[in-house]
């Protein structure tokens, strides 16, 4: 709320009970002032912690130099409290430079998250205090463990205020013993004798010292019970009986005086005060439709200037929360007041949220109501939604709470099912709930069985697309994509895809049409998945859903390599460029994007800088979850590894790429090209007799074509027979025959035709091949060829003898004499012969601390051997041979962040 909005004070519908300040605990302030790295402020509910930390950084002016991030009980994943923290950072004038932006994503990575920023925040050079509230709420041991890491190896100049109701597992046992922790404890925030009376003085009251002695004495300085002690204060009759009565447990006086408070307030605000307590957050616009009143903008705004246990959660004021304490007694009070409205309520809130796009809040109210129809209904239209914006264990959450026999009809639960186990990554269950969905389909009510049908079209689609399984695909495309009468004439799900395909579900429209497009990608069908990933990309960019549009721009750079470097590049970019801006550059989502830019560069002899590309997509995709992807990306590591001359890597990479391939229901549309590239990589180790016998198993089909007869030609110019490599290259170089997807073969092709005409003596036919083949690859940018099959002398002949073509092969004779083709292997200083596991990933950033190898096991809750286990596969991979050097190395190669951190043991 902006000032000139806000209410006057004057006729506040709260009244004089509520007014009141800040009392200014110049001691905790002073000791705030000159705490260590990291403070602890650490109390029960009501102890002032909030309050505290507020009123200290408006006193010390660090309003600009300070970012508050308090930690929401619903958020369950690592990822949303990362990015919720960096976004706090990114609002300091320091962490706005530094600190990069980050969007929210399927399966973004917590941990990394916590990397990137450690890295970002490597560089301030002035103080920073980020200050996380009601810590207690963060219950997912994953984050407190990744938190952790962050207080031990966070920069000097970022300060970490850590405000909770009770000590967590953060190990911060080892900071109090390097002097790194302040601590400020219940005792410390009890309030003094003199801070009791200047509170009561500030909320209007004055008392005799005899009865502020009685108040503090029964409170025993509980900054709660004081402020609820000064809200009943405020106009009775007599305030020193009040004080000597006064007595009870914290619960107990917290009850009692909440019954004084309330019955105090006009009507208008304890009935909305008492309305809006089952929320977790409220704004006046939903306090209003709660109560059916107005003004509850007015009443929030009044009730947060009294500092009547209401917090602002933003900086206009628009959305508040009560404080936890005061939230349960108004949601007790409500229930021996109202009991029968609950149920309502929550509705009434559902509804809300669902029309004011808060789907997370609006499913969760609706099952609170028990209205477990709603509540399917709104997580099956949102889940979408709710997935693209990062919140998985929302959308797992909402689907397990429903109780086992709810009346629910059992295909859209079902459904709701599959999708959660298909986020979870248990494909076998997903589809067997999609099964069990799809028999029950009919026993949804006729309006919802239509919607139901197509959220189970989109999930049948991306099981389907898993396995690149074609029926499947196909399937889901009848469903998904009607485009005739006959399919509408199957059911109403057919009209009704068409509707949330056009306009009125533009994320599912988006969804459908790109992992359409990815499907056909992979299954060689290049003209639908060319017309549904241009249609993907611009509805994606139109919406927005970047995530989408860096997923249909990074698969549609594939789709253009054969045709042309220049337009794969230009869209790999295009996604490299917007997963940057939105703080994914190290998530799957852009993998693809990056293993598209390595292997345009790889055939355009880019060997250095593809190798960059490359080893980003291998540390981000994950090959064994996204194995149609992963297909793409290890072979192009085998391409790079035979460019580089080594052999039995190439060997390696294009075998794991064939196993992955195995894993699929069609024949990926790489298959062919891979099966060339190992079998020829096979001839080049000496391997002919088995080369031979699998050109020999392949039907007549496969033999033809033009990969596998350039791998029996190269077979046999390795057997010493030239005039047979010409015989087999004969057919499929007749320009007829000549498809595009097939060019940079051809090139390959007319290379080796040229090679074995030079062999044969025939100047004249060698020179019309070469002259073939640099005239295409010119054309394409395409010079991997003559790196993997050099010919320098007939090449330099060829220049001699008179071709428009002298600069290109100029640039060849320098790539495969020069030093980019003689550079000698990486060393493990400039890239790993090996990726590291996620399990070796999660050992490795606990080195950097002085945790002990079974005190690591503890915080990971696996063996001492297992961890053992880890440190020795690290050491091997990192090459190196003891902890310290593994940090070292790890950090050049990026894998740990640099910053100040304590020395590993």
């Amino acid at each position: 709320m902006s000032s000139s909005a806000r209410p006057e004070a004057a006729d506040s519908p709260v009244g004089a009970a509520l007014t009141g300040g800040i009392v200014a605990r110049r001691e905790l302030f002073a000791r705030l002032g000159k705490a260590a790295r990291i403070t602890l402020v650490s109390g029960p509910a009501g102890s002032g912690k909030t309050l505290l930390l507020r009123s200290w950084i408006d006193e010390a002016g660090l309003a600009d130099r300070a970012v508050w991030l308090p930690v929401r009980g619903t958020e369950r994943e690592p990822e949303q409290f990362w990015l919720a923290l960096a976004r706090a950072l990114r609002r300091s004038t320091a962490g706005a430079e530094l600190v990069r932006p980050l969007s929210a994503a399927p399966n973004l990575d917590g941990g990394e998250v916590a990397e990137w920023l450690l890295t970002d925040l490597a560089a301030l050079t002035e103080q920073v205090w980020l200050i996380i509230d009601d810590l207690h709420e963060l219950r997912s041991t994953e984050t407190l463990r990744q938190l952790e890491l962050l207080l031990l190896r966070a920069p000097d100049q970022l300060r970490l205020v850590l405000a909770t109701r009770h000590d967590l597992p953060l190990g911060l046992h080892r900071l109090r013993l390097e002097g790194q922790l302040t601590e400020i404890r219940a005792a410390d925030l009890r309030f003094t004798a003199a801070e009791a009376r200047e509170l009561l003085e500030e909320a209007g009251l004055r008392l005799p010292d005899t009865a502020v002695a009685l108040l503090h004495a029964r409170t025993e300085g509980w900054a709660a019970g004081l402020r609820l002690a000064a809200l009943s204060l405020a106009g009775h009759p007599d305030p020193e009986r009040f004080a000597a009565e006064f007595a009870g447990s914290e619960r107990t006086v917290a009850e009692y005086l909440l019954a004084e408070v309330l019955e105090r307030q006009s009507e208008p605000v304890r009935r909305m005060l008492l309305r809006t307590s089952l929320l977790d957050r409220v704004s006046g616009e939903l306090a209003d439709q709660l109560t059916g009143g107005s003004g509850g903008e007015r009443i929030l705004y009044d009730l947060e200037q009294a500092n009547a246990f209401v917090v602002s959660l933003d900086a206009r004021r628009s959305w508040f929360r009560y404080h936890q304490l005061f939230a349960d007694l108004l949601l007790l009070e409500l229930r021996h007041a109202e009991p029968t409205e609950i149920p309502a309520l929550h509705r009434t809130a559902a509804a809300w949220f669902a029309g004011h796009g808060y789907p997370a809040d609006a499913i969760r109210h609706a099952q609170a109501a028990e209205d477990w129809s709603l509540a399917a209904r709104l997580l099956s239209d949102r889940w979408l939604g709710l997935y693209l914006d990062g919140q998985r264990a929302t959308v797992r959450d909402a689907v397990a709470r429903f109780p086992v026999g709810v009346p629910v009809p059992d295909g859209e639960l079902a459904g709701l099912k599959a999708v959660s186990e298909l986020i979870g990554g248990s494909l076998p269950e997903a589809e067997r709930q999609l099964a069990l969905a799809t028999r029950n389909l009919a026993s949804l009510p006729a309006d919802r069985r239509a919607r139901c049908g197509v959220l189970l079209g989109l999930v049948r689609l991306l099981c389907a697309l898993h396995r690149i399984d074609l029926p499947g695909v196909d399937e889901s495309q009848r469903l998904l994509t009607p485009t005739g009468a006959a399919d509408a004439a199957q059911s109403s799900t057919a009209a009704v895809a068409r509707d949330l395909l056009a306009e009125q579900d533009p994320d599912l429209r988006a969804m459908v049409l790109i992992h359409l497009g990815i499907a056909e990608l992979w299954t060689a069908r290049t003209d639908d998945a060319d017309r549904h990933l241009a249609e993907g990309v611009a509805l994606a960019h139109r919406i927005p859903q970047p995530y989408l549009e860096v997923t249909a721009l990074a698969h549609w750079a594939v789709l253009a390599e054969p045709q042309s470097f220049a337009l794969a590049a230009e869209r790999s970019e295009r996604a490299v460029e917007l997963a940057r801006r939105h703080g994914w550059s190290e998530e799957p989502v852009v993998a693809v994007a990056y293993a598209a830019l390595a292997d345009t560069l790889i055939w355009q002899g880019r060997l250095d800088d593809a190798e960059h590309w490359l080893e980003r997509a291998e540390r981000t995709l994950p090959a064994e979850v996204q194995p149609a992807g992963g297909v793409m990306l290890r072979g192009a590591r085998g391409m790079l590894e035979l460019a580089r001359g080594r052999n039995s890597e190439a060997l390696a990479a294009f075998r794991s790429a064939e196993a992955l391939t195995d894993r699929l229901v069609a024949v990926h549309t790489l298959a062919g090209r891979l099966r060339a590239q190992l079998l020829e990589t096979l001839v080049r180790l000496g391997e002919s007799r088995q080369a031979e016998a699998a050109l020999a198993a392949l039907d007549v089909q496969q033999r033809d074509t033009v990969e596998m007869r350039t791998v029996l030609a190269v077979l046999r110019l390795a057997q010493g027979d030239p005039a047979a490599a010409t015989n087999a290259l004969a057919p499929v170089l007749d320009d007829a025959s000549v498809q595009p997807q097939s060019q940079t073969w051809v090139i390959r092709a007319l290379l080796v035709e040229a090679i074995a005409r030079d062999a044969l003596r025939d100047g004249r036919a060698a020179g019309q091949a070469l002259e073939r083949s640099l005239e295409l690859a010119e054309a394409n940018g395409v010079l991997l060829p003559f790196v993997v099959h050099p010919a320098p002398d007939l090449l330099q002949r060829h220049a001699t003898d008179g071709t428009k073509f002298g600069p290109l092969i100029s640039r060849i004779l320098t790539l495969v004499t020069g030093t980019e083709r003689a550079a000698p292997p990486r060393t493990s200083e400039q890239r790993l012969h090996e990726p590291l596991s996620n399990s070796e990933v999660r050992v490795l950033r606990y080195l950097p601390t002085n945790l002990t190898a079974p005190e690591i096991a503890g915080e990971l809750t696996v063996s001492v051997n297992t961890i053992r286990t880890h440190m020795r596969h690290l050491y091997v991979k990192l090459d190196v041979h003891s902890r310290a050097d593994a940090v070292k190395r790890a950090r050049t190669l990026g894998l740990l962040a640099p910053s100040r951190v304590l020395a590993a043991g």
